[in-house]
């Protein structure tokens, strides 16, 4: 689930009868190449908020505050598509790579009678790397409920989602044959053609812990009950999913983890009511599978819904499911990766190291780059994956890298991404972000030094003028670049300052002061 796009579990049943009435109903597959991208090249990333990272083979994607980015240089330089006609200023909420074949989901926050909700804007496929996109509206249905007919024997009542608000892709899986998506109140979809049109996953129903086409099956596809009539599922809110391949796929949803070996005809569930050591909770927010020495762990992000007993952590299953076993309990997990027997788990509280299949973990402390000088202000991180010797992490507060080996300890040598344009000139200064939330992040001081020029000192000023931070007093500094100090938004007091602008100066030695303005916005 992308934490920077609000969701809530109530609006669908009231916004689904406006969306029939106004006629927000999708009249086709709609399905166009927009040909050629032309993409913005940096050093770094657009954003320093990063939700996904994905690793396929020497390419490293990214979703991030501003669109998505690619490098195929191990990072030294990056391709953003921002801005870009296919994907505008869209937030990524879900990015999958299978072969040449790169899936992306786009969405965005939308406010209704004064409520903020997300709001699905579409998905976007490459066919060879992403140097072109077919860009493919949110997967919506015609009518309000429709008749699906499971292997030609049951006949199951499934809800029409007809609006894209919370119709928004957290995750999806390809395969040679199929891409899945979960899409939350669009529940779990398939596609065989490429995207032109998607089938809705028939999943247990929270009554049931399996099913078959050989069962006989009463029941409809819906994630919420409300004004039709329709049952209320929480296991058709639909959330991560992952393909071992073809037949093998794994879905998670706010009722538990759902399995099919047979390529989705028939599905089983592993939920906290259902098995003898459960999975923490039955929200599961990611789904992901590790694999070495010929053995394959399943694991899973897994969270409290609203049943007694559930709460949060992560989840792993060394047997396709038969038996579970939980750990970080109470951590609040976002993502997982691995590296060989090494698993790591990206939280709220940072980032988590096991080598031994969750019986001890170590928890990375401060994340600081000895070259850049640059440290992580933030602990949440909601993203992993591993290039090589190289593990790379997203989180609230940029992108980092680092190695673990037998030569290199984890941690021990981090590299920091940070979106960062250069000094227009060896006189000037900026601030970024700016505006800047300080509930969300920090805001970071640009400017230049040159060895020899004497103590730096850094002061913050309220619209008077009155002196609010000293952030650095005659601090020295080891060379010559362009270094960043860092403003968390408090005074001198540990006070979090009220919104409006404020004046930075930096005093470099004898020279004049430079100043820049930062606006806080909360």
């Amino acid at each position: 689930m992308k934490p920077n796009l609000h969701l809530s579990l109530v609006v669908l049943v009231c916004l689904l009868p406006a969306a029939i009435a106004n006629g927000q109903i999708l009249r086709g597959g709609s399905y166009k190449l927009e040909g050629t991208t032309f993409t913005s090249s940096s050093a770094t990333p657009l954003s320093n908020g990063v939700t996904d990272v994905v690793v396929s083979g020497s390419t490293i994607w990214l979703g991030t505050g501003k669109g998505l980015s690619r490098s195929t240089d191990a990072g030294s330089t990056w391709k953003n598509y921002y801005g870009t006609p296919e994907f505008g200023e869209e937030d990524i909420s879900a990015i999958a790579i299978h072969n040449n074949d790169v899936w992306v989901a786009t969405a965005h926050s939308t406010t209704v009678s004064g409520t903020v909700f997300p709001e699905g804007s579409g998905i976007r496929y490459s066919p060879d790397g992403g140097q072109t996109w077919n860009v493919i509206p949110q997967p919506r249905d015609f009518k309000n409920v429709d008749t699906l007919v499971n292997d030609g024997v049951n006949f199951i009542r499934a809800l029409g989602i007809t609006t894209t608000i919370n119709n928004i892709t957290y995750d999806i899986a390809a395969t040679d044959s199929a891409v899945w998506i979960t899409s939350y109140a669009g529940m779990a979809r398939k596609s065989t053609d490429k995207g032109k049109t998607w089938q809705v996953v028939i999943i247990p129903p929270d009554n049931l812990d399996h099913i078959s086409p050989i069962d006989t099956l009463k029941f409809d596809v819906s994630p919420v009950g409300g004004n039709f009539g329709l049952q209320n599922n929480y296991n058709h809110r639909a959330f991560s999913v992952f393909a071992e391949n073809w037949s093998h796929v794994w879905i998670g949803t706010a009722g538990g983890i759902n399995k099919t070996t047979d390529g989705g005809i028939s599905w089983v569930k592993f939920n906290h009511q259902n098995q003898n050591v459960p999975i923490t909770g039955n929200f599961v927010v990611a789904l992901r599978m590790q694999s070495f020495g010929g053995r394959s762990v399943m694991w899973a992000a897994t969270r409290a819904v609203d049943t007694a007993g559930e709460t949060q952590g992560v989840s792993f299953s060394a047997d396709s499911g038969l038996t579970w076993k939980t750990s970080l309990i109470g951590e609040f997990c976002h993502n997982l990766g691995f590296k060989d027997s090494i698993a790591y788990a990206v939280t709220d509280d940072g980032i988590f190291r096991s080598p031994d299949l969750a019986k001890t973990w170590t928890l990375s402390g401060t994340i600081y780059d000895k070259t850049s000088r640059e440290r992580i202000t933030s602990q949440q991180f909601y993203a992993v994956d591993r290039q090589n010797e190289n593990v790379w992490f997203g989180g609230q507060d940029g992108t980092v890298y680092t190695q673990d080996n037998n030569v290199t300890q984890f941690g021990s040598s981090w590299t920091i991404l940070h979106s960062a344009q250069p000094l227009p000139s060896a006189r000037s200064t900026y601030a970024y972000p700016n505006p800047f939330s300080p509930d969300d992040e920090a805001v970071r001081l640009r400017y230049p030094f040159v060895k020899g020029s004497g103590t730096v000192t850094i002061r913050i000023f309220d619209f008077g003028m009155s002196l609010v931070r000293t952030l650095i007093s005659n601090a020295s500094r080891n060379g010559s670049g362009e270094y960043n100090e860092i403003w968390d938004g408090r005074d001198d007091k540990g006070r979090q300052v009220s919104n409006g602008p404020y004046f930075y100066q930096v005093v470099i030695g004898n020279e004049d002061p430079l100043w820049g303005k930062i606006l806080v916005l909360q």
